[in-house]
């Protein structure tokens, strides 16, 4: 089974990002791809994209970090979309994020979710940008499309 990974460090606090993510109703604010609507039918949570409507939940851990993302076309079919926020030094955490290739997904569908999860992260981190100022639309000017490398992340990992 193919899978990605997306890392990003970010100049906040583990639980400021974690409060941030966590939180269902913040997904359209930075999945503009994934969440381009966030809508409550029956009492459950669904997200609106260019592919249709799916069903979504979220299942987080403050303690360990881990935000289960789920999304699926049934409750009965949700995948799975590990995301981790770990604590880093100096007031700053990463924020990791694990997709997988659905079983008859195409490559180019998967592909293209990847670019997708890429450009998310760029909301994040303007989220989340060091100066406070205001966080415009729009690429990063340093995004290069390649994922993050966090350095010492295992080291990290290992504190907790």
């Amino acid at each position: 089974m193919r899978s990605e990974t997306v890392t990003t460090v970010l100049p906040a606090p583990k639980a400021k990002v974690f409060a941030y993510l966590a939180e269902i109703e913040n997904l359209p604010r930075w999945a503009t791809d994934f969440a381009r609507e966030l809508k409550v039918v029956d009492g459950r949570h669904k997200v609106v994209n260019g592919l249709g409507e799916f069903f979504f939940a979220i299942d987080a851990d403050e303690t360990t970090g881990v935000i289960d993302m789920r999304a699926g076309p049934t409750e009965a079919e949700m995948a799975l979309f590990p995301t981790r926020v770990v604590e880093l030094p100096d007031g700053q955490c990463a924020f990791t994020f694990t997709m997988f290739q659905s079983p008859g997904s195409s490559d180019e569908l998967f592909e293209s979710q990847h670019a997708s999860l890429r450009r998310e992260f760029e909301n994040i981190e303007r989220e989340f940008a060091e100066d406070g100022s205001p966080k415009p639309p729009g690429r990063s000017p340093d995004f290069d499309g390649r994922p993050r490398r966090v350095p010492d992340l295992g080291r990290a990992l290992d504190r907790e």
